[in-house]
């Protein structure tokens, strides 16, 4: 039996079938995790929401309001929180793409009169053991309880009231960039969305 001659166009048909079996692989696999990735972000979501807001009873989710800005590539997310009908805060999606490695996205939880309840990071891909303490309660502990009208929102660097993270300045601006720009657009939309729901 004679051995088959590799000629050119038998090694693109072959990277060809290769190809499209590996392109139809992919994208089985990707259609099989969507459902769990989008239910998964979902439940990172309303478990932030929850830990920056107080007790509500309304569907925020579904209630969410969502606003373009020129800071965040994204829609701005503002979820208003109520209670037995009456407004008891708003958790607000803030985003600095300046971070040390880019992007770094957080939810600021506001009381009515705008003092900041938690802070959540939702997303960063800062340092590890420098940019990601950011996550830490030393770092987020400065912010709870503050109200951004009269407490300065920046490193103490740059003249603020933030305890900047130890070698990592660049991601403590980032941070209270997206904490800044947060508490602009929540008081911006504040009275459309604290109206009494009863």
């Amino acid at each position: 039996m004679s051995k088959k001659e590799s000629t050119f166009l038998n090694m693109a048909l072959a990277l060809i079938v290769i190809t499209l079996v590996a392109g139809f692989s992919l994208g089985f696999v990707n259609d099989l995790t969507t459902g769990p990735k989008a239910a998964a972000k979902l439940a990172k979501k309303v478990n932030a929401l929850k830990a920056v807001l107080p007790e509500f009873d309304n569907d925020l989710v579904s209630e969410v309001v969502k606003i373009k800005t020129p800071v965040a590539k994204d829609s701005l997310e503002i979820y208003p929180a109520f209670s037995n009908g009456e407004f008891v805060g708003a958790a607000v999606i803030g985003a600095s793409e300046k971070g040390f490695s880019g992007l770094v996205k957080i939810m600021v939880g506001f009381t009515p009169d705008g003092s900041i309840q938690n802070v959540v990071v939702l997303e960063q891909k800062e340092t590890p053991g420098l940019g990601t303490k950011m996550k830490d309660e030393k770092f987020i502990g400065q912010f709870r309880d503050k109200n951004p009208s009269n407490f300065n929102l920046k490193v103490s660097k740059d003249g603020g009231q933030v305890d900047a993270l130890t070698g990592a300045t660049i991601s403590s601006r980032a941070f209270t960039e997206a904490a800044q720009s947060a508490y602009d657009e929540y008081i911006l939309i504040k009275d459309s969305i604290t109206k009494s729901k009863k």
